[in-house]
C-alpha cells in the first residue's frame, strides 16, 4: 500500500483492486462495495485526519455507545455514469447538509461541509470504473455516522467515526408496488427523529413492514401517529398522490424527512406547469377520490428506487386499485430526473456535479 495527501485528505492506496470478481449485471442492492472507503474519527472535540483507505472491517468495542444508544445516522445518494464515460453527483450539498441536520438533532458533532464535499468528490473519482453506465446502473453512496466512546452510561458518545461506504447498483423496484395504509403502527411522532436520517427509524419499520408482506404487500404508507389520520410518508419514501391534474405531498416536519427526490419531483413539476399542494391528505380524501374517480396516481420517491408506482392500497381489509394512466406523471418525472442525473438533459437547475 501506498499513502498520499490530497488537500489534508489522507489517502492510503489498495495494492489491487476487486473490480473484476463483480457481476454488475447481477447485483444485489448493497451487498457489493467498492476498493475504497473514507472514515474521519472524533476525538478530544475535534474531528481528526480524514482518510481514505481500502474497504476493510472494523474493530470496535462491544461497549461502543452506538450499540446500547443508536447514536447514529446516515445518508443515501448516488453517482452516475452518463454515455461519454463521465460520471456525476446529484445535489450532494442536500445530503450534506441534511446529515449535519440529522446529526444536531441525535446529539452527534455536525461534520466539516468543505471536507465532506472533498472526501465524496475524490473518493468518487478514485472509483469511477465502479460506476455503471446505462439506465438504472448507479453508484450507491452511504455516509454514515456512530458513537463509538466505550462505555455503557446513558450519555451522548464523546467519540465517533464518520464513513462513507458506496456499492454499485441497479434499479431498486422494479415494476409497481401495492401498499397498505397504516392504522397501528407508527413511523414517527412529533417531537421524535422522523425528520432526520436516524438509524432507528429504519429498524423500527421492519417488523410492521413483515406484516404487511405476509398479506402480499410491499410497503406501507404511513400515517401519523396521534389519528392515524394524515397520510405521510411511503415505506422508506416520500410518497406523492395525483388527484385529478394535482400533485400533492405531505409537508416537511419533525415527522417526516426532506428528501431529495422529493423536492426535486416539486421542482420539475412547477416548471411543467403542473399544479402541486403541499398539504395534509387525509386518508378519508384518499378513499374517496379514489371512489369517485379523481385519484389517478401515487408513487413513492426516494434516492434508492427514484420514482416507485403504487398500484393498490389497502386501508381496514379494503383493496383499492389504481387504473395506469397513460399521462402517469410517475413516468414523465422519473424520465425528467434520471435524464438530469445520467447528462442526457439540460440541467436548468444546476443540480448535476461533474466529478473529475
Amino acid at each position: 500500500m501506498s499513502t498520499t495527501h490530497t488537500s489534508d485528505l489522507k489517502i492510503i492506496k489498495a495494492e489491487t483492486s476487486k473490480i473484476d470478481t463483480v457481476d454488475f449485471s447481477n447485483l444485489t442492492f448493497g451487498a457489493n462495495f467498492t476498493d475504497y472507503m473514507f472514515e474521519c474519527d472524533y476525538k478530544d472535540g475535534v474531528w481528526q485526519t480524514p482518510t481514505i483507505r481500502p474497504y476493510g472491517d472494523l474493530t470496535m468495542s462491544p461497549a461502543a455507545k452506538v450499540f446500547h444508544y443508536g447514536q447514529a445516522v446516515f445518508e443515501g445518494m448516488k453517482a452516475y455514469k452518463d454515455d461519454n464515460g463521465d460520471v456525476f453527483l446529484f445535489r450532494p450539498q442536500q445530503n450534506i447538509e441534511r446529515i449535519n441536520k440529522s446529526s444536531k438533532r441525535m446529539a452527534i458533532p455536525e461534520f466539516p461541509e468543505e471536507i465532506l464535499m472533498n472526501a465524496l468528490k475524490t473518493i468518487v473519482s478514485m472509483e469511477k470504473a465502479w460506476v455503471q453506465p446505462g439506465t438504472g446502473n448507479s453508484l450507491y453512496i452511504r455516509p454514515f455516522v456512530i458513537a463509538t466512546q466505550v462505555g455503557v452510561s446513558a450519555s451522548p458518545s464523546t467519540e465517533y467515526k464518520f464513513m462513507i461506504i458506496m456499492a454499485p447498483v441497479n434499479a431498486y423496484y422494479i415494476g409497481d408496488v401495492k401498499v397498505v395504509i397504516a392504522d397501528h403502527f407508527s413511523r414517527s411522532a412529533d417531537g421524535g427523529v422522523g425528520g432526520a436520517k436516524a438509524a432507528g427509524n429504519y429498524g423500527a419499520q421492519f417488523y410492521p413492514t413483515n406484516l404487511a408482506k405476509e398479506k402480499g404487500f410491499q410497503q406501507i404508507i404511513w400515517t401519523d401517529s396521534n389519528e392515524h389520520k394524515y397520510l405521510e410518508e411511503a415505506g422508506t419514501m416520500n410518497v406523492f398522490f395525483r388527484i385529478n391534474d394535482t400533485l400533492i405531498t405531505a409537508p416537511i416536519s419533525d415527522r417526516i424527512l426532506d428528501g431529495v427526490t422529493r423536492k426535486s419531483i416539486l421542482k420539475l413539476a412547477e416548471k411543467a406547469g403542473v399544479k402541486t399542494e403541499v398539504k395534509k391528505l387525509t386518508v378519508s380524501e384518499l378513499v374517496a377520490a379514489t371512489k369517485n374517480g379523481s385519484l389517478k396516481e401515487i408513487f413513492g420517491a426516494g434516492t434508492a428506487a427514484v420514482v416507485s408506482p403504487v398500484s393498490a392500497f389497502s386501508f381496514e381489509e379494503h383493496i383499492y386499485d389504481l387504473e395506469k394512466q397513460e399521462d402517469s406523471y410517475a413516468t414523465t418525472f422519473k424520465t425528467q430526473l434520471m435524464d438530469i442525473q445520467y447528462n442526457r438533459a439540460e440541467d436548468s437547475f444546476n443540480w448535476r456535479i461533474k466529478v473529475d
